[in-house]
């Protein structure tokens, strides 16, 4: 093309502007040859991937990534120009010299080859066949003329609206016709069968289209490209999301005025280019009956408009409008004009004359009132849309009626009170999320009622609405059900819940027409005594104060399939039957937190169709088996926090149960579950279980088995190589006491549960001993329906905090930049994917002995915290959404669309998430911080995602674990409740229980004057890491865990490594006591119970080589995506991502010589060392042993180079490739030459090298310790994490 025959040059020079090593900070920055002044190649600047966009003549590329990170967060310019230099930015920011050509038309080309091909009719021997090149470029076929298919005339065949028949006489052979009375035809030999389907199927797609249409939105185009012109009859052409110009500054470019040569287009797109000003030549377009200018910067809309009289549908949305032209009223035939995200203080008065525009589409402007006279003088408008404005009252001005309106939206407004009785023919009313108090609606055609989140103590309508099907006025005050709800003859659906009633009124039940009732969290103390019978399908009375339920409910409810009593004070329940002959279609039963006994269980067996039961947290002693034989059809249960011994082994003739939750109980012998077929998840944690018996072949579904907390259980090894065959299998860690015999300080549990979707899009991360013991780590993430960030979150986030801290210590500052450098670290996954996250660290000033401990909390999306403080609840966090009014101003001024489900063009609710990267500026990264000292009145606090925090509220989760002795046990309460509470998304609770004392400050010795840290715990120096394989399991410190905290082993770990890798996930704890403490490694000391003495035999890994392995059911982008993310990597049972999570040194510490003690078990196949200083830890095993070049990282958008400066501006040729869903190469990997293996029969040798060396070296700084020791400056934490392996 012209466009890329003009770039070549240009992309040339490019290179020679910035291929020097030093970042070229400006283009202009190189000299000029002598000989002649090279062209200053154009530079361009794209974002998230995206499209690229040319840079005009005054912008600066520094100026402009500066604008960018402050924009994202960042506070200080220091801090910026440091993130600036990061070569990482590529995947938020790039600039490059010359046009990219991965976003250009090449994009475009779906299919291309050599092929025979021959023209005309086949009965013609003139016509030859010819090897030419072929391409299926957009809707067009592409034949060259010549054989160097570069150079020479292309022939150019439309297809849309033309055919492809199979060609019998010849082998592969197809004739792809073009449509009309000039029709021409090509005949193409394709070589295999493959590609001869391929091209059929492709070009059979375009064919079937019957219109001119042309795609080419998302193309960076700045001017219209010059084959669009092949066709003059296009009827639909699609240019959104490009940086198209009026006026190109290259003369020999196509601008928006030549739009007008398309005498036949219809549909025209121009929506999201950023105009500024209204493309006049659209108006001289006559046959256009669609234009989309949406999202342009537009000011004003000019008077020229008016001679658009085909115009049916005009979209104006996400513009500065204030005034529309009154020639709009020449637009007969206009049907819809969208003027939402505007700035409209008024209804506009030319809309009077729109008579056919039906519906008023003014949601996200400027209203402070509404005028209903304006309205009365447009009775053409049916619909009224004003969601999302700041409308505090309705004026009437003498208006008695507006019979015209028959659907009013006032959702997200202001209203204080509302009387739409003056609408009355309204047949649908949204006014959710306003502060109404009293509402009053003309009920003669009310067909729908959306009136929750309000402040209601008063609701009216009349007269009684006999054509209303579905009420929601939940979240309200209201007191009592109006008497008006029983006569509504055909209501289907009426959601009451989140109020204060006392009492439904029978008749209520007796309604023919209701289907399902939602009367959860009010105050009920009973429901209506003799019930008739009723054709309620769904009742929901959760949390209530229901002491029983009537007795005849489940029999006169024949209609009945899914009950939720749970939180109420039931201890018994009615009988399903009166004789051995049953009705019931009951099939899902929620009877958690109340006070039911073993008399209850026999009353079940009358709903022979029951699938899910859920009684968990009641007074169960005993599940009598000849009951749960009955329950045939039984698919999951949840009988967790009861007291039962054992499960009856009846289980095995309910043959369809797949889950199986019975965790907190006091189980001691291991159920049959096991011999259930379709069986798939097992939890038994927190149980007193001391063995378990497995039959000879593990379910084929089984997916899950949880027994942590089962302190008597012991394992032989045959029994765990089978368990290792489970995707999740989770076990206590081994634990031989705590090393110091002080309490500790915190003491964490944590769980996690999948959707419905079977698919686990939660993670959570706790550090017990982050940063040397003083401090604390944990988080939970939440990816909505995504796996892969909330994965790469638990990974890294923790090493990117550790660097922050090294750079300051002010909470919010450090806290505010790990999230914005998260933003970066997720690569090319945070630019499509996102999710929420909450992060807590405990901190101890070193510097001052006598300080206390301070708890900081940071959280985007709705993963939350909350502190018990004297057993009342703290809120440590804040969810920024649409309801939040600072946020929702800032929404509006960047101009994105909150769609009526309330996300950010319909991606997601919250407006501070980490990723989505493509929704900038409108969805950023910047957390909530909040800090608070902790005292001795501070009892534990939770993290939550988003499921959790949707069905507790913050002090029912607090009242709820307060009195749970176990950690671990809270957690999984929380996520039972949660359940049975209606939660169906991914799940993750994290409780840390504190135990601060008054004198819970550091007593160890600090050094000269008090200031120097403890050192690491670690054995090994910062610059050297090192991982043993298959190293046994005797020698090994291993991890204790007080709160029963599990390690998840996953399938490719043999029963030998299980013992060295089972704390490799989340959880790290302090080692625990190897040796005896009149060893060599105990000095007499006095240390304090925050800072145990390392072990010198106990191994730690760096937490940068961590593996973590969760329970994922896949890896695919969201819950319909199927291709995997490049760079994560999965084998079936485990989802493994390589992610950069190292930690940054200074240059003078990279440059010492540390020491490397090699512990004596060393395994037969040989010691791994990394001397790689950018680098301080490996993978597992499972990640490099059987790869070439050991340790080395993937090429992914994630991994930082060894140099931490780059090219600002890269040259086009050599940039990226975008694939779909993939990551950006990193420009540079660690050079493999600094990996080695020591082989096995070398080992001694080496040992007594650096034996010899050691102790060539200078003594410690710290000689009290005799074991090798990390050195720390005096005034400086130390700069990496460790934890135990």
């Amino acid at each position: 093309s012209p466009t890329a025959a003009r770039d070549q040059p240009r992309e040339e020079k490019a290179t020679a502007v910035t291929a020097p090593g030093r970042p070229q900070l400006t283009p202009a920055g190189n000299g000029t040859t002598a000989e002649k002044a090279p062209l200053l190649p154009t530079l361009y600047v794209q974002l998230h991937g995206e499209t690229t966009r040319r840079l005009e003549a005054d912008e600066k590329p520094l100026q402009i990534q500066n604008d960018y990170l402050f924009q994202l967060g960042f506070g200080e310019l220091w801090r910026v120009q440091e993130e600036g230099m990061d070569s990482e930015i590529g995947c938020l920011i790039r600039f490059y010299a010359g046009k990219p050509h991965s976003t250009g038309s090449s994009e475009r080309i779906q299919l291309s080859g050599m092929y025979n091909v021959r023209k005309g009719k086949m009965q013609l021997p003139v016509n030859r066949w010819t090897r030419r090149q072929v391409i299926l470029c957009g809707t067009c076929l592409i034949v060259s003329s010549v054989k160097d298919s570069l150079t020479g005339k292309m022939h150019v065949l439309p297809l849309i609206g033309g055919k492809v028949e199979e060609v019998k006489k010849h082998q592969h052979c197809l004739a792809f016709s073009s449509s009309g009375p000039q029709s021409q035809t090509y005949y193409i030999c394709f070589d295999t069968f493959t590609e001869y389907l391929r091209w059929l199927r492709q070009v059979s797609k375009v064919a079937s289209q019957r219109i001119s249409s042309v795609d080419l939105s998302c193309c960076s185009l700045e001017h219209l490209p010059a084959n669009l012109f092949y066709s003059q009859d296009l009827t639909h052409l699609n240019l959104k999301q490009n940086f198209l110009r009026q006026n190109p500054s290259l003369p020999t470019a196509r601008g928006l005025s030549e739009l007008q040569r398309f005498t036949k287009l219809k549909s025209l797109n121009l929506s999201n280019n950023n105009l500024g000003d209204f493309p006049l030549a659209v108006c001289n377009i006559p046959t256009l009956t669609e234009l989309n200018v949406s999202c342009n910067a537009l000011r004003a809309v000019p008077a020229a408009v008016g001679v658009m009289h085909n115009l049916q549908t005009f979209l104006l949305d996400g513009n500065f409008l204030q005034t529309l032209p009154a020639e709009l009223e020449n637009m007969h035939q206009l049907s819809y004009l969208g003027l939402s995200f505007n700035e409209f203080t008024d209804i506009p008065e030319v809309l009077e004359k729109l008579t056919a525009v039906d519906k008023l589409c003014m949601s996200g402007n400027c209203m402070e009132t509404l005028r209903l006279q304006a309205l009365q003088k447009m009775p053409h408008i049916k619909h009224v849309d004003l969601r999302l404005n700041i409308i505090r009252r309705l004026i009437a001005d003498e208006v008695d009626f507006l019979q015209h309106v028959t659907q009013l939206d006032l959702r997200d407004n202001k209203l204080g009170d509302l009387d739409a009785m003056i609408f009355n023919n309204i047949e649908v009313l949204h006014c959710e999320r306003n502060q109404l108090v009293t509402l009053n609606i003309c009920g003669y055609f009310l067909k729908a009622l959306y009136a929750s989140s309000n402040e209601l103590v008063q609701l009216d309508v009349y007269p009684v609405p006999n054509n209303l099907s579905y009420m929601d006025v939940s979240r309200n005050h209201l007191e009592n059900v109006p008497e008006w709800i029983c006569e509504s003859r055909k209501l289907e659906v009426l959601d009451i819940g989140h109020n204060q009633i006392y009492e439904l009124p029978a008749r209520l039940f007796c309604n023919s027409s209701l289907r399902k009732l939602l009367a959860g969290h009010n105050r009920l103390t009973r429901l209506p005594e003799r019930l008739e019978r009723t054709s309620v399908e769904v009742l929901d009375v959760q949390h209530n104060q229901l002491l029983e339920l009537p007795p005849n409910l489940l029999m006169k409810a024949d209609s009945l399939r899914f009950l939720n009593a749970s939180a109420n004070k039931l201890e018994t329940l009615p009988p399903g039957t009166l004789s051995e002959e049953t009705s019931s279609v009951l099939q899902e039963l929620y009877l958690t937190n109340n006070s039911l006994t073993d008399k209850c269980v026999p009353l079940l067996t009358g709903h022979r169709h029951l699938k899910i039961l859920h009684m968990a947290y009641n007074r169960l002693q005993s599940f009598p088996a000849s009951k749960m034989a009955k329950l045939e059809e039984l698919e999951e249960i949840d009988i967790s926090g009861n007291k039962l011994k054992a499960l009856p082994t009846t289980v095995l003739s309910c043959r369809r149960v797949h889950t199986v939750i019975a965790h907190s109980n006091r189980i001691e012998v291991f159920p049959e579950v096991m011999q259930l077929p379709e069986i798939k998840c097992v939890d038994l944690s927190c149980n007193e279980l001391s063995e378990v018996t497995l039959p000879e072949n593990l379910p084929p579904k089984l997916q899950e088995l949880d027994l942590t907390g089962n302190p008597r259980l012991a394992l032989d090894h045959k029994t765990l190589e089978l368990l290792n065959n489970i995707r999740c299998f989770k076990i206590d860690q081994p634990s031989a006491g705590d090393a110091s015999g002080a309490p500790a300080v915190w003491s964490h549990g944590y769980t996690e549960a999948s959707g419905v979707k079977n698919k686990l899009c939660v993670a959570a991360l706790s550090v017990n001993n982050f940063c040397d013991n003083r401090e604390a780590l944990y988080g939970v993430f939440d990816g909505d329906r995504n796996v892969e960030v909330p994965y790469l979150l638990q990974c890294t986030m923790s090493d990117i905090l550790a660097e922050e801290l090294q750079k300051t210590k002010n909470e919010e500052e450090y806290m505010v930049n790990t999230f914005i450098v998260m933003q970066r670290k997720l690569g090319t996954a945070g630019q499509k994917l996102g999710g929420a996250a909450v992060l807590c660290h405990i901190k101890h000033d070193p510097v001052d002995p006598g300080g206390s401990f301070t708890l900081t909390s940071a959280n985007v999306g709705k993963c939350q915290t909350v502190l018990c403080r004297n057993g009342k609840p703290l809120p440590l966090s804040r969810s920024y959404v649409m309801s939040c009014e600072e946020e929702l101003k800032r929404i509006k001024r960047h101009k994105a669309m909150i769609t009526e489900d309330g996300k950010v063009n319909g991606v997601t609710e919250s407006t501070r998430v980490l990723g989505y990267t493509f929704l900038h500026p409108s969805v950023v990264p910047r957390p909530h911080v909040q800090s608070v000292p902790l005292t001795p009145q501070d009892e534990f606090f939770i993290l939550g995602s988003k499921g959790l925090w949707d069905s507790l509220s913050v002090e029912e989760a607090v009242g709820a674990v307060r009195n749970v002795p176990d950690a671990l046990a809270a957690a999984k309460k929380l996520c039972t409740l949660a359940q049975s509470y209606g939660c169906r998304d991914s799940l993750s609770a994290v409780v840390v229980q504190l135990s601060v004392t008054e004198d819970s400050f550091c007593c160890c010795e600090l050094g000269a004057g008090g200031a120097v840290p403890p050192p690491s715990p670690g054995i090994f120096p910062p610059s050297v890491s090192m991982a043993i394989k298959d190293r046994p399991s005797d020698g090994l410190g291993v991890p204790s865990s007080s709160s029963g905290m599990a390690s998840e082993i996953s399938s490719e770990l043999s029963t030998s490594e299980m013992s060295s890798e089972v704390g490799s996930t989340a959880s790290d704890e302090p080692p625990s006591g190897a040796l005896n403490e009149n060893s060599p490694a105990y000095p007499s000391e006095l240390r304090c119970m925050l800072h145990p003495l390392c072990l010198s035999n106990s191994f730690q890994r760096q937490l940068s080589s961590a593996t973590f392995s969760s329970a994922f059911s896949d890896n695919g982008l969201d819950s319909d995506d199927e291709e995997p993310i490049e760079g994560v990597f999965t084998n079936g049972s485990r989802v493994e991502v390589e992610v950069d999570i190292h930690c940054s040194r200074a240059k003078e510490q990279e440059k010492q010589q540390h020491l490397l003690q090699v512990p004596a078990e060393a395994s037969d196949e040989g010691i791994v060392i990394s001397a790689n200083e950018e680098e301080p830890g490996l993978p597992r095993k499972a990640d490099f042993a059987t790869v070439g070049t050991i340790g080395r990282r993937r090429a992914n958008g994630s991994v930082a180079p060894q140099e931490r400066s780059h090219n600002v501006i890269e040259v086009a040729t050599d940039a990226p490739l975008r694939k779909p869903g993939g990551y950006f190469a990193a420009p540079a990997q660690p050079d493999p030459d600094d990996q080695f293996i020591i082989p096995p029969e070398l080992e001694e040798e080496v040992k007594e090298i650096m034996k010899h060396h050691q102790q060539q070296q200078p003594p410690p700084s710290q000689p009290q310790l005799p074991q090798p020791q990390r050195q720390c400056p005096g005034d400086q934490l130390p700069d990496c994490c460790d934890t135990p392996l």
